[in-house]
């Protein structure tokens, strides 16, 4: 495993003594894992700017909303649909619910 070395200031320096002494770790385990949560955060921020930038190019295209617009009418649809048999305002199959039986039963 390739080491590195670091600097730190004081303060920080005592709040990883600190923090390690809490977790009962090595701080450069400690270390190991900020590293691997600031990496993860930071490779899930890049993915959803890029997403929203592709989500705003895509808006901007009338053809690409239109169809967009279509799939969602098409999804509420099925979403109302199971949420009425959900809540007993639908059969499902040939079981009719009460009003006041629950679908979980």
């Amino acid at each position: 495993m390739p080491a590195l070395s670091l600097r730190l200031p004081e303060e920080l320096d005592h709040r990883l003594g600190d923090e390690a002494r809490l977790e009962q770790l090595p701080r450069s385990e400690v270390v190991r894992i900020a590293i691997v949560d600031y990496l993860a955060r930071r490779e899930r921020e890049r993915f959803m700017a890029d997403l929203v930038s592709e989500a705003r190019t895509a808006y901007a295209d009338d053809s690409i909303r239109a169809s967009a617009l279509e799939m969602a009418e098409e999804g509420m649809t099925a979403s109302n649909e199971a949420l009425d048999i959900a809540e007993g305002r639908k059969a499902r199959g040939s079981r009719r619910l009460e009003p006041a039986e629950k679908w979980w039963k």
